[in-house]
């Protein structure tokens, strides 16, 4: 039956890509893992029992209490408090859908911006492609954290210019990547058919190479927004990522670490706990979606 399931749809790129993620149970249980922390970022803060960052609902007196701990009021701290007398819980919850909107967002516009300058370089090749192709050269020459330090060096904090950062530093990996699988589809007779019908250049480019181009996109644009999760959290926990003012994974990691050592160790451990676990489920799925892409990989 599973056999027939997968036959069904193998005819498809969305088909071939769920029925591969569904023969591996280590990909299902990780892709599940995300859905249900995807969901999670967008309706969790409507539904925890506290706004973390409001200060008229915090109290000091409930600073730094365990896990399991109740207040004055009857409210349980299922995971504890950290050192404004936050719900742990509500501040996580909170911070993972920040880390989530950014990593997201900063990986689909790197996407978009590296697939249009990838398939120009390869389509025109050239003078044009010398130069896109040298300042991708330039940009992957660097550590990717390193060249956001710089940026946000010079920016200063902020969510939107942490994501201009990233978005920066992550654009010339979608550059590379289409651009050599466009040069491979080139100089195949359906992109000369349609030169010869005379189609406009936008359309084949966007309507004829990019088809071809998507399964190497796919995975990379899983595996990139995994690092840009990571670097955000990074920045953060460096103290030049995102203001102390919103809440960010790599923020209550940086927190709660000032306090590990005097066995406060849930301000910290719950939230990098979080963090290593959605890092950790994308990347699962990435590799699996890269084994499904090319079975070439997996008999290794």
């Amino acid at each position: 039956m599973s056999g027939r399931f997968f036959t069904l749809r193998d005819d498809t790129l969305a088909g071939r890509l769920i029925g591969g993620l569904l023969q591996s149970p280590k990909a299902t249980i990780a892709a599940i893992v995300c859905l249900f922390l995807l969901l999670t970022a967008v309706f969790g803060p409507f539904l925890t029992q506290q706004d973390p960052y409001d200060l008229a609902v915090l109290d000091i007196l409930d600073s730094k209490l365990p896990p399991g701990s109740q207040s004055m009021d009857g409210m349980v701290y299922w995971l504890g408090t950290d050192g404004q007398g936050r719900d742990m819980l509500s501040a996580m919850v909170h911070g993972l859908r920040t880390s989530l909107g950014v990593g997201v967002f900063s990986g689909v516009v790197a996407l978009m911006v590296g697939t249009m300058l990838g398939l120009v370089a390869a389509y025109f090749g050239g003078r044009i492609d010398a130069m896109i192709m040298r300042i991708v050269d330039l940009m992957l020459g660097f550590p990717t954290i390193l060249v956001a330090l710089m940026l946000l060096a010079l920016l200063g904090q902020g969510v939107w210019k942490v994501v201009l950062a990233l978005i920066l530093v992550q654009w010339a990996t979608f550059a590379r990547a289409v651009r050599g699988a466009a040069l491979v589809e080139k100089n195949k007779d359906y992109i000369e058919a349609a030169v010869t019908l005379g189609i406009g250049t936008p359309r084949i480019l966007f309507g004829h190479l990019l088809p071809n181009c998507l399964p190497p996109l796919i995975v990379i644009g899983m595996l990139q927004v995994a690092n840009a999760i990571s670097a955000e959290a990074t920045l953060s926990f460096l103290g030049i990522g995102l203001p102390i003012t919103e809440p960010s994974l790599g923020l209550l990691i940086a927190n709660g670490y000032q306090v590990l050592m005097s066995g406060e160790y849930w301000m910290s451990v719950y939230p990098g706990l979080l963090l290593l676990i959605l890092v950790f489920s994308i990347n699962i799925v990435g590799d699996r979606l890269r084994e499904v892409l090319n079975p070439r990989l997996g008999e290794r």
